[in-house]
């Protein structure tokens, strides 16, 4: 029987070992606070121009031992060709993520500013490369910077941090969360076999306006607009509760969802909250988005306008707040 017991407290111990070593997508200012001093976790400020961030703005205040990583300017995102906002190459990302000091048994935690659902996009873009390239101890600092500077006023640092030594992370490709041109154009040839979720604004999702990078004005035949500001909530700057979230997003099932914006940067924060938060099947997100998609003209696309009856459900959800 002291066998049996013996055996059975090891692998209840594995068994929680293996629980804790899967990453909360979004953790408190007070989780992290008490992990400053493990040397595992690695923190990673992504303050940017989309936050009116930048490394100066790092040095003036960021959170004991973050290190500074432009969101837009290292990396997370590449071009090819006419394309912009793209999934980097492995050999890319490896480079980065070692530079930050990302190891194979690093928890990384990303900082964003904590000021819109935009700057949001910043972060589950972030996590969502991480995802792809097979790092599953990953989070997001819940209401990111401004939450932590409320929590711990006195727990901020200034000037600039030593360069941490350099990780031995390995990027190894995981296509479950990723999606390409040719699959989702083989989707929309097939009706009903995915659900396409295009997380841009009404007047772009209806051809009223387009990205400047993206060719033509409209939407990806068939898709459903789900504005990714509907996630967020702007006066905690934080995700909308699990709730909350539940009822704006729809479960498809094992239905395949495709994640879309204009080059993959909102369409991240709605693949978070489905993949992530709510925990939804096959959620893929389609880093490419409008501007791929339109920069090949034998793409179909959908052009038209608001219905009437469109523009009155519009009228009266507003009115309903």
């Amino acid at each position: 029987m002291r066998r049996l017991f013996i055996l059975f407290t090891a692998v209840l111990a594995l068994f929680v070992g293996q629980i804790a070593a899967f990453a909360s997508p979004l953790v408190s200012p007070a989780w992290l606070s008490g992990r400053l001093q493990d040397n595992n976790v690695v923190i990673v400020d992504l303050r940017n121009k989309i936050d009116r961030g930048s490394y100066e703005t790092f040095l003036k205040g960021h959170i004991p031992g973050a290190i500074h990583s432009d969101y837009l300017k290292d990396g997370w995102r590449v071009g090819r060709d006419v394309v912009v906002g793209l999934l980097p190459e492995a050999a890319q990302f490896q480079s980065l993520a070692r530079r930050l000091g990302v190891s194979e048994n690093s928890h990384v935690v990303l900082v964003p500013a904590g000021v819109s659902s935009t700057d949001f996009g910043s972060a589950a873009r972030a996590y969502w490369t991480f995802r792809v390239y097979g790092h599953k101890n990953v989070s997001i600092l819940d209401g990111g910077f401004a939450a932590w500077r409320d929590f711990a006023p006195a727990e901020i640092e200034t000037g600039a941090l030593t360069p941490p030594e350099p990780g031995n992370f390995v990027a190894r490709f995981n296509p479950k969360f990723y999606i390409g041109t040719s699959d989702v154009a083989t989707f929309v040839a097939n009706p009903g076999q995915a659900l396409l979720v295009d997380g841009r604004t009404s007047e772009q999702f209806y051809a009223g306006g387009k990205h400047s990078k993206a060719a033509k004005a409209g939407r990806i035949p068939s898709a459903v607009l789900m504005d990714q500001d509907k996630a967020y909530s702007p006066e905690s700057n934080r995700l909308k509760s699990s709730d909350e979230l539940t009822k704006i997003y729809s479960n498809h099932g094992d239905k395949t969802i495709v994640s879309y914006c204009n080059t993959g940067h909102w369409a991240a924060t709605n693949w978070f909250v489905m993949s992530e938060i709510l925990g939804q099947k096959n959620v893929k997100l389609y880093d490419g988005s409008m501007v791929e998609w339109t920069a090949n003209s034998d793409l179909p696309l959908d052009t038209s306008g608001r219905s009437n009856m469109q523009k009155i459900k519009e009228i009266f959800s507003g009115l309903l707040g």
